[in-house]
Formats: structure tokens, sequence, C-alpha cells
């Protein structure tokens, strides 16, 4: 019978909940004689149908053997289990269904004995009660294996009674995290968006978590969007989560954009994403939203942290809003929190920075009053800033407490206060701090050596200049520049004599300079009457590829228009001749005779006017004829000077000088005239005007002259002689019309306009060097080939 009884356990299974084995119907029978009478007491229940008498009908026969194979007896009964049918026992006459636990313990039992597959869904059919999501739920919370219980749920979706459970999605989400199984979660995300659409489901943030706090910040972004786009809510935790991964991925402004879903969602964050959140915005510079969620953090009774403390302090010190970080900075004394160094830093750079020197200074003692020793580069800030700022005094204390304690000045600290002594024009404190700096093994940087220089040479020290320049070149920097930067200083103080000394040793030193500033020394020459010294300048000039302009010409022309000492006449002609410009080819022919010229003078002059280009040099040209016309009446050459006014007027080189009113009023404007161009002018546009009178008939009211202030007496002397009937005004001659033809009809004013301008000398001379532009403003054009500053 030990087979038979081995074979019952088989069969039936194990113990039930009172202890009997089988299904809860009593000990099994040991003797096979009253084993048919044992089947049919307890077993009734298993058949669908019944007799006329109302009795079981049953189906099937089993026989039942022993182990050799011999029968031990048999009975009818058993069949195969319907599910939903057969959901029952019959204790006696009674029908007892199965327990939740029996049911979830029999779910189990062919899961793990199965695992997946077809093998172990037939048998999952073949369970005699059908299971509900809730028998389903609590068996994937005892199933340890991820697969396994996917396959479960992947049953359990094809069974006729299943509805989409929020608990189950969270038990697979929780199992698949369990394992790092993040792809799995967005693919059961996916199929569960699809499924429940915008149903609010805490599985949906569940999935998001896992993702999130596994760093998957691709995956956990995405379903969060598809989320939103299914319109599902989510909850805080979930945007902390999320707003947590970003910041720690350094993406703040994703989570930024985050946080902004998550306000207007009328969620709030935790305390660890507020000491994540107010750091990332403030150094992201979004000061105002940080200052936000700070008192927001208060309102909430939570403490905020030193890092929050200390990153506001930092950022709005560092955006100039000085009243919030001391605000914070004194709030955060008044929780009890002690500033630290970095924070004392922040504040004393923040101030510095900003010129809040005072301020900055009290910082600075508190901080060491707490114990805390400034740190090498605070230092350094607070000595560059107030001798920036001109507090010399102050940044030198600092700088000396800084060598005490220890710390070596860096070259930007030494350059910052020689540079600062320099600007001052203190010569003895910046040369004692430059030598200090040598001293130290530090070089100077170029900035050092430039700003050394030019004090020096503002200072007029050039010996002491030329040593630090070569001091400057024999640590390999480029001196050109610096010097033809001092040499311009001396040029622009009108210390030529110091400028050719310094030019003479660039020379000797092997210093080369360039053509513009040569330029401007010869015309600092030209205007101290330094002509020897000019002209060998002109040479070098012209030598190294340059040449003389029209400008350079006419004002060395000018020059010799005013010479009255014969020695320095023979010079500028000298210096004009070294121009190699044609305009002296032209001067020297203008004074020859027709037979070496081989053209008529009107015609000669028109040849020369041609040439120019009134593009580039109308300025030019206009100066020139004013020069020329001033040396010409001074020479005697009045009809050569009146070919040069016809031509230049023919060239449009002052095209509002004469206007013909019909017969209103005719004038003549000689306001932008020399002296001698000025009287060649009113001649020989008194003559035309005399012309067309007298044989054309044309009278107009009133005839003006305009000279202005400055030619009104030259003007008026010279038309007096002829008794003119011009009168005088403030800056106007004029005549009415029919007395001025009266005028033009006497011999001696045919004479006067047609000859010599009579009393010359005397006239023309009559303030010369007050009178005589020595350049005009609008042609003083010369640009040089590239400024020369004082920077590195």
């Amino acid at each position: 019978m030990s087979s038979y009884n081995d074979f019952a356990l088989k069969f039936y299974g194990s113990r039930t909940e009172n202890g009997s084995r089988g299904y809860g119907c009593g000990e099994l029978p040991t003797s096979g004689s009253v084993l048919s009478s044992w089947l049919s007491a307890n077993f009734r229940g298993f058949s669908t149908s019944q007799d006329p008498a109302g009795n079981p009908k049953w189906t099937d026969e089993v026989v039942y053997l022993d182990e050799s194979g011999e029968v031990i007896g048999s009975d009818k009964g058993i069949r195969s289990v319907e599910p939903g049918v057969d959901d029952h026992v019959l204790v006696g006459g009674v029908r007892k269904a199965f327990s939740d636990a029996a049911i979830v313990a029999k779910i189990i039992e062919i899961v793990k004995r199965w695992k997946w597959g077809p093998e172990m869904e037939a048998h999952l059919d073949r369970i005699h009660v059908t299971p509900k999501m809730v028998h389903v739920n609590q068996a994937l919370r005892r199933i340890a294996e991820v697969h396994d219980s996917l396959s479960l749920f992947r049953w359990a979706k094809r069974q006729p009674g299943y509805v989409p459970s929020d608990e189950c999605y969270v038990i697979l989400f929780d199992r698949l995290n369990q394992y790092g199984d993040f792809e799995g979660i967005r693919s059961l995300f996916d199929e569960m968006i699809e499924e429940c659409g915008s149903k609010s489901f805490t599985a949906y943030s569940r999935a998001i978590q896992h993702l999130a706090k596994g760093e998957n910040l691709e995956l956990s972004f995405c379903c969060f969007k598809k989320m939103q786009e299914a319109g599902c809510q989510t909850d805080a935790r979930t945007y902390n989560s999320l707003i947590t991964l970003f910041l720690n991925k350094g993406l703040p402004y994703k989570a930024f954009e985050i946080y902004e879903i998550m306000d207007r969602a009328g969620c709030s964050l935790d305390g660890p994403t507020y000491e994540l959140m107010i750091p990332n915005l403030a150094k992201s510079g979004r000061l105002d939203a940080a200052c936000k969620l700070f008192e927001e953090m208060k309102q909430k009774f939570m403490r905020p942290s030193v890092g929050i403390f200390v990153s506001l302090v930092d950022s709005l010190g560092k955006a100039g809003r000085l009243e919030g970080t001391m605000r914070m900075y004194t709030e955060m004394q008044a929780a009890g929190i002690k500033p630290s160094a970095t924070m004392f830093v922040s504040l004393v750079e923040s101030f510095a920075k900003a010129g809040k020197l005072e301020m900055a200074m009290r910082l600075w003692d508190e901080m060491k009053r707490s114990g805390f020793r400034p740190n090498y580069g605070l230092h350094t800030m607070m000595v560059e800033a107030h001798a920036k700022s001109g507090k010399l005094e102050t940044a030198m204390s600092i700088f000396s407490d800084m060598e005490k304690a220890g710390f070596l000045p860096t070259p930007i600290t030494y350059s910052c206060l020689v540079e600062m002594h320099a600007a001052r024009g203190l010569v003895d404190e910046a040369m004692r701090l430059y030598n200090s700096m040598a001293n130290a093994g530090l070089r100077p940087n170029l900035s050092t050596y430039t700003s050394v220089l030019t004090m020096l040479a503002n200072k007029k020290l050039v010996d002491v200049a030329a040593k630090i320049l070569l001091e400057m070149r024999s640590v390999g920097f480029s001196v050109d520049v610096n010097a033809s930067d001092v040499l311009m200083i001396y040029i622009k103080d009108g210390s030529v004599d110091l400028a050719l000394r310094w030019l003479r040793f660039m020379g000797s030193s092997g210093i080369k300079t360039n053509n513009f500033i040569i330029r401007q020394l010869f015309e600092s020459c030209m205007k101290t009457g330094l002509y020897e010294s000019a002209k060998p300048l002109l040479e070098t000039y012209i030598s190294s590829g340059a040449k003389a302009d029209l400008i350079l010409y006419t004002s060395t022309l000018a020059y010799l228009v005013r010479c009255q000492v014969e020695q320095q006449e023979r010079q500028l002609m000298s210096i004009l001749s070294s121009t190699k410009h044609k305009a002296h080819s032209f001067m020297c022919g203008l004074f020859t005779g027709t037979e070496q010229r081989k053209h008529p003078v009107l015609s000669f002059v028109r040849e020369f006017f041609q040439g120019i280009d009134y593009g580039v040099d109308e300025g030019a040209a206009r100066y020139f004829v004013n020069v020329l016309l001033n040396y010409l009446v001074l020479m005697g050459q009045i009809n050569r000077a009146r070919c040069v006014w016809k031509v230049a007027y023919e060239n449009k080189l002052f095209p509002k000088a004469i206007v013909f009113d019909q017969h209103i009023a005719w004038s003549l404007d000689v306001r932008n005239l020399s002296v001698g161009a000025a009287l060649i002018a009113v001649v020989h546009t008194l003559h035309r005007f005399r012309k067309r009178m007298l044989y054309y008939g044309v009278i107009p009211r009133r005839i003006k002259l305009v000279t202005g202030p400055t030619l009104k007496i030259v003007i008026a002397q010279i038309l007096s002689t002829v008794e003119s009937p011009f009168e005088v005004s403030k800056v106007v001659l004029r005549a009415p019309g029919d007395s001025v033809m009266e005028w033009f009809k006497k011999p001696i004013v045919q004479q006067f306009l047609l000859n010599e301008i009579p009393s010359r000398s005397d006239i023309l001379m009559h303030k010369l060097n007050i009178l005589f532009p020595s350049s005009a403003p609008e042609i003083r054009s010369s640009s040089s080939p590239r400024p020369l500053s004082l920077t590195k």
C-alpha cells in the first residue's frame, strides 16, 4: 500500500489548510478495498451533469495500478478540470470555494515550475479558478524573477477579465528597476501609454523616477514628454527627480524648464531639490528666480544651508547687486551661520570690483578679525583695485602686508603699481618699484615698460629712458614702436632738441621709426626755424621711399614767403628743391622766360593744373594757390599771379567765390583766401565786372566784396588809392551798380585793373605774419600709417 500512498500524494498535491492531503476531503484511505467507496464519497463534485434521479453522472473511469502494474481498483468520476466551473470542492454535499491564498499559491507554483512559454500558459489556462487581477498582482509581488513576472503579466493581459491595473505596472516597474533593465522600463512605459492613455496612474511617475535615479537622462525626459503629450498628471516627487537629474548632469537650463512646468502644475520643490536648484539658478544669472525660491523655502520653514547663502552672496555680488549681497550676508549672520573664508573672499572681491573700496576694506578687516587670512589672490586684487583707483597709499600698505605675509607679488601686481605711479609722474616711487621688481627676478611686461618710458619721456629724462629701452630690447621685446612713441611725445611737447637727440640715439642703436614720425619731426623743425636739421630729415623721408606731397611742398613755400633772412631763404630754397615735387619745377618755370618755357604763361599754368588729381588733392591745390599767389605778389609777378588765379577759378577750386545774380547783385567772396590771393582775386574780378558792364551794358543794382573781418582792411586800403565807391561795413565792401559803373570809366581805374597794384609792399605786408594762413584747415589731412598708442 506504500505504492498507493505515494501515488495519492503525487496526484493530489500538498497538504491543505485543515492538514489533510488532497483538496480538503479528509485522510486518503490506506486500504485498496475501500478506495472505490472513498472516491465516490469525496469526488462527486467534479461531475458537470446529473442523471434523471439527480445523482452526479460520471463520465470517465479511472483505473489505479500499483508499482508492478497490477490493478488496485477503479472507479468513475475523474476528468479534466474546467476553469470557472470547477472553482470549488464538495465537502460532504457542501461546495467550498478555493481561498485567494490557494489560487495565488497555485499561480506561483506553475510560474516557478514552468517559467515561461506555451507550457506555462497551458497550465495557467487549466487552473480551476479564473484568476482575478488581485490574484495576479499578489503573485507578481511574490515572484522575484523579472522574466517570470513579465510572462505572467503577458498571460493576464490576454484573459477576458483583464483590466489595466496601476498596482500591476508599479510592481513591474519596481522589479525591472531592481534588475537595472531601464530599456525594459521604457518599453513597458510605452505599452502602458498606449493602453491606458490619459489615466493618471502613479506608475507613470514611478517609471520616470526609476529612470531619473538611474541617471538615464534621455529616457527619463522622453518618457516625461510622452506623459505630458498624453495629458497625464505627475507628482512633485517626479518633478524633483527630473530636476535633480538635469542639475547633476550639468544641464541647469533644462532643469529650469521642468521647474517652470512644475510651477504651472502647482507642485513644489522638496528640500534637497531646493539645495540644488537655488545655487544653480544663481550661478546661471537667474537671480530673481533664485531669490524667489529662497523666500519660498523660508516660508515652508526649511532652513537654507550654508551652500545656498554662499551661492547667493557670490552671485549677487558678481552681478553688482551689492545691497542684496549685504542683505543676504546679514540674514545669514542672524540665522547663526558664520561666514566662511570663501564668502569673505567673494564679498571683498564684489565690493572691490564695483569700486566700493571703503566697504571692501571694512569686510577685509572683519575677515581678519574672524581669524581668516586673506589669500594670495585677494591681496593681489586689493592692491590692484586701490592702485587703479588712485589710492596709492592704501595700495602700498596692502602691498607691504602682502610681502610680510610671505606672498611674492605677481608681475601684474608690480606692473599695476609701477604704471599707476608712473601715470602720476611719481618718478622716484615708480623707479623704486621697477628696480624691486627686477631684483625679485620678475620680468616687466610690455605695458610696464611702456608706462615707464612714457613717464620718463614726459619728465624729459632722456638718458634714463634710453637705458630702460635698451633693457627692454635685451629681454626680447621689439622696441621700435616704443621708441617711436617716446619720439612722438617730444615732438608733441615741442621739445625739438630732445626729439632730435632721441632720434640720434635711435639711429646709433639701430632702432627704426616710421615715415609719419619723421615727417612730424621735419614739420616741427620747420616751425622752430631749425632748417639745417630739417633738410636731413626730409632727405631721410624721401630716401625711405616716401614721396613729398603738395601739402608738404606748400607748407615749405609758406615759410619762404615769410622769411626775411637771406641765409634762411637759401636753406628753404634748398629744402624745396629736395622735395623733388613737380610743383617746384612749375615754380621755377614761372620765373623763366617764354623761350625757356616754350609756352606762354597762361598755357604753362593750365598744363600744370591739368596734372592735379582734384578728387584727391583738391584741398591741397587750394592751399597751394593761396600760398603761391602770396609769393608771386611779393615778388611783383602780378600778371603771373593773375594767370594762376584765372586757371584756379576755371578748374573750380573756388566755385562759390564769384556770384552773378542777374541784375540784382554781383559779389566776390574772398574770406577763404590768403592776402595775396584776395588782392589778385579782387583786381581780376573787378576787371571782369568792368568788361561786362561796359561792353554788354549790364548794370546790377549793387556789387559786394565779401572780405570778412581779416581781409577787410587790406582790400579797403588798396581800393581807397583809386577813390573807389565801395563803402566798408563789418565784413562786406558794397557799392551801388551805377556808382561802380561811373568809377570804372575813369582812366586811373582802368590802369589799376590792367597793370600794377600800387603800394604793393606797404599794403601786402600789413600784418602778414598774422593774416597769412600757414596751413588751410580743410586740407591738413595727412594721416599716419597707423596710430602709435602706448599699448601692449
